[in-house]
């Protein structure tokens, strides 16, 4: 099935602009985010969707039937039919860490087909790089713990799979979502609901029912009339697995007061022998509530988050942005920018690269260039993936992407990783780039708001 009409009219309201113009040179945009929700870090996601995409881009029968009815012109309609990417891309892997402002996409093709691609890569990358970043925001408050997702029935839609995937790069260790299983590959994991345990006459006897039938795998929801009992009953249970081989392999608290109560479960099951029964703890959990169960001294060994980890919340989109900054006519490179009343929305003009300073394993800084400048003792960001309109990267498994944003994360000092007040980690400027800029402003405010020339 095409994915070609995904995109907003505009964008093929602007192609046949440029092309009954004859309008069409050779562009480049940026993809890259103003600002981040919640902190000072990006963990990119979504660049696989968006190479499927232009794999695979094209415009069916079906879809040039509608346009027809759009009022497009036919001879341009003709030209669709024969459409495909022509351009180079270059872009951080996925799973990368990336800040404001810095290129994470460049796109450099005709800008016809450069202008086209946009609204399917702002939807994808904004859409998983938000949800990817959520989920390492959580996974480094758990400080070590493992937290699973259990947010499928709170998604938006079919978005479900895309925002599981996402959490996974992110750090989490499991889904509940069977088809991300089936089809990604993520561990599945899961317990029971409340309504198992009131389905029978007796707590205790959901309990037995439950191990029964998974007693490799037996986890016991304890929460639904008392919490402290449901403990006890628990422990009855785990000595019954025991007596056949088996152990009970955890325990989960979904209400309450959660930091008291999973010190006072953990006193029931140590006292009875059951050290190694795991505590889990759920029910409306946020990177803000894990860290502070943690430091009260919450004897949860893993958190099952759903709601606030598969929406973003609180920040339900990310403001990432594709604005064009440079131009080919007649073999010379135009470099453009957009200027605005708000500083924060103006642009960076020309081709650019991003660099990073690492020492020890540690990121110091990143540096935006022009793309001809080699920053020394530094590591280019920006890695070709399409050219002349083929994908020539490999493309790596979803366990290797995660391993990169775990890796990357790993070499961002904690203070950068805060979830309240963060320091804002260093993105400087070429010298170059900051004289392109200030000329570019300058030849803007000259020409095109004075009206002199």
């Amino acid at each position: 099935m095409s994915e070609a009409l995904r995109t907003d009219l505009y964008q093929l309201t602007m192609m046949q602009a440029y092309w009954k113009s004859g309008h069409n040179p050779e562009a480049t945009f940026d993809y890259f985010v103003r600002k981040i929700p919640s902190g000072p870090y990006l963990v990119t996601a979504g660049l696989n969707f968006f190479l499927d995409y232009i794999e695979n881009l094209r415009f069916e029968d079906d879809d040039i039937k509608y346009l027809e009815t759009q009022g497009f012109d036919h001879e341009f309609l003709f030209y669709l039919r024969n459409f495909t990417f022509t351009g180079d891309i270059f872009a951080m892997l996925e799973g990368s860490i990336a800040f404001p402002i810095e290129p994470i996409i460049r796109v450099t093709a005709p800008i016809m087909e450069a202008q086209l691609i946009e609204t399917f890569l702002l939807n994808k990358m904004n859409f998983s790089s938000l949800i990817a970043t959520k989920a390492s925001r959580i996974v480094h408050a758990a400080k070590g713990r493992s937290i699973a997702e259990f947010g499928l029935r709170r998604a938006q839609g079919d978005g479900y799979l895309e925002a599981t995937r996402a959490t996974y790069i992110g750090g989490c260790a499991s889904t509940s979502n069977v088809m991300a299983g089936k089809i990604l590959g993520i561990p599945v994991s899961g317990t029971m609901a409340h309504s198992f345990v009131t389905s029978f006459d007796h707590e205790i006897d959901s309990y037995r029912a439950y191990a029964d039938v998974f007693p490799k795998r037996c986890f016991l929801l304890i929460d639904t009339y008392d919490t402290i009992e449901g403990a006890r009953k628990a422990v009855i249970v785990g000595k019954e697995l025991e007596e056949r081989g088996e152990k009970l392999l955890g325990v989960r608290l979904d209400s309450g007061d959660l930091c008291e109560l999973s010190k006072q479960v953990r006193r029931i099951l140590d006292e009875a022998g059951l050290s190694y029964v795991k505590i889990v703890a759920s029910g409306d959990l946020n990177e803000w509530k894990i860290e502070e169960l943690i430091d009260h001294g919450a004897r949860i060994d893993m958190f099952g988050v759903g709601t606030e980890l598969i929406t973003g919340r609180p920040n339900p989109a990310l403001d990432g942005i594709y604005k064009l900054s440079d131009v080919v006519e007649q073999g010379e490179h135009l470099p453009k920018m957009k200027l605005s009343e708000e500083t924060v929305k103006s642009t960076l003009p020309g081709k650019k690269k991003v660099w990073r300073v690492i020492e020890k394993g540690i990121f110091v800084k990143d540096i935006i260039s022009l793309d001809d400048e080699i920053m020394d003792n530094a590591k280019p960001l920006l890695e070709q993936i399409v050219k002349n309109g083929r994908i020539i990267c490999k493309r790596p498994s979803l366990d290797m992407i995660r391993q990169r944003a775990a890796l990357d994360l790993a070499s961002l000092v904690d203070k950068y990783k805060k979830l309240d007040q963060a320091a804002v980690y260093p993105v400087e400027f070429s010298q170059k780039l900051a004289d392109l800029r200030e000329s570019i402003v300058e030849k803007i405010k000259r020409d095109e708001i004075t009206g002199k020339s």
